[in-house]
């Protein structure tokens, strides 16, 4: 694809890793999704020469192993033992701190935890088709799906978004265009 050139690499490191990113955010959380988001890189360019296709498998191929990495780190996750924590000495949030940040602007990683509150299988297709702009086949072979199931979850959960937000407060404004019916017929 890049046939060694580190200019090219790089560009495409650019365009591909932003909504690859997001997406792993979504799968495993904002505190893991940067370790898959290396692991996944490091993966691609071990397998690079492997590789065949255009952009869009590319895009498909690098996001398909994010999604492997992910399941794996989060099989990993379930079997850590957990030490309990004693909380005498944690601090209590004061009250107007919690107001202030409650009313802050919807940032990305706000639109992010929105989507990850939907059934996963319902959050990667709307990730995949909605944010990452991934036709329906590319994001079925990423989930192992047919393009017609992917596109059937990005709906429900493009719909489930919809209704979600309309019960929140209005400081959720932009995140409510995004996911506007208007935009789930891009969806398709």
């Amino acid at each position: 694809m890049c046939a060694g050139d580190t200019e090219a690499f790089r560009n495409v490191y650019r365009t591909v890793q932003p909504p690859l990113l997001r997406y792993l955010t979504v799968l495993v959380g904002r505190d893991d999704a940067e370790d898959v988001a290396s692991e996944t890189w490091a993966q691609a360019v071990r397998d690079l020469p492997r590789f065949s296709g255009d952009a869009d498998g590319f895009r498909g191929w690098v996001t398909t192993i994010g999604r492997h990495r992910a399941l794996d780190h989060l099989r990993l996750r379930s079997r850590r033992i957990r030490v309990d924590q004693d909380l005498t000495d944690v601090e209590v949030a004061d009250p107007a701190d919690l107001e202030v940040r409650v009313a802050e602007v919807l940032t990305t990683e706000a639109a992010l935890d929105v989507i990850r509150s939907l059934p996963r299988d319902q959050a990667e297709a709307v990730m995949l088709r909605a944010v990452m702009g991934l036709d329906a086949k590319t994001a079925g072979s990423v989930l192992g799906k047919r393009p017609g199931a992917v596109r059937s979850a990005a709906q429900r959960g493009l719909r489930s978004l919809e209704r979600a937000l309309e019960t929140r407060p209005d400081s959720l404004v932009d995140v409510r265009d995004t996911f506007r019916p208007s935009g789930a017929e891009g969806v398709r």
